[in-house]
Parts: C-alpha cells; structure tokens; sequence
C-alpha cells in the first residue's frame, strides 16, 4: 500500500510538468477560419470576448464568444493564431496591463495610446 502511494504522488507531481496552464501551443494544422457569431448589444462594465478556435486532444474546437467583466486599467486582447517557421502558434490572449492598443509601445511613451488603426 505504501509503495502505491509512493507511486501515486510522484505521478501526480508528474501531471503538472506535462501541459502546465500556460503553455504554448504549436502545432503543425491551420485553424479552420473563424465562425460567424453574433454580438449582442454593448453591456455596461463587460468587454466581448469573440470567440476563437482552440487546440484540444489533437484537434481544432471553437470556444462560444462571451462577456468578460471590464477591468479597470487593463485591455482584453483575443486569442489568435499565428503562423511562425511552418507551424501555428496560438497567442493566449487575455488581459494586459499598459498598452491599450496592443501595439507593443507602453502607453506611457505611445503618442497615441488608442489608436484603432494599429498593425
């Protein structure tokens, strides 16, 4: 019983190292191209989320937009896909801190720290 034990926390221990929460994920398939969804009208204090395809257990699977509760100081920044030396990568997104637009330039030094037409 005990070696089973033994057996059973070292495992455990193991699970974690192998997809922690904040991996990236590369693989070698292009996403299908993005769903059409409707957005429902503005709500006051949440930002929408659009919906994205997601990688799991080997396949491409879309996750439903949603609201996020806005955070103040904060902007949200959707997952994408991204294309990098033959593979796909996915961008995480969420919530950053210090660059509304999601140009790369801190808003502190940006001279136009909410430009719509960045990129």
């Amino acid at each position: 019983m005990k070696k089973l034990l033994i057996a059973a926390l070292i495992a455990g221990s193991f699970a974690g190292v192998a997809a922690p929460a904040g991996a990236q994920i590369i693989v070698d398939r292009a996403p299908p191209p993005p769903r059409a969804e409707h957005m429902p009208p503005p709500r006051h204090g949440y930002v929408w989320a659009p919906g994205y395809w997601n990688w799991n257990h080997g396949r491409h699977v879309w996750v439903a937009g949603h609201w996020e509760r806005e955070r103040r100081g904060y902007s949200y920044r959707a997952p994408n896909w991204v294309q990098r030396d033959g593979h796909w990568v996915m961008e995480r997104g969420g919530w950053g801190h210090g660059d509304r637009d999601g140009d790369g330039i801190p808003n502190r030094v940006d001279n136009h720290p909410n430009n719509p037409n960045r990129g």
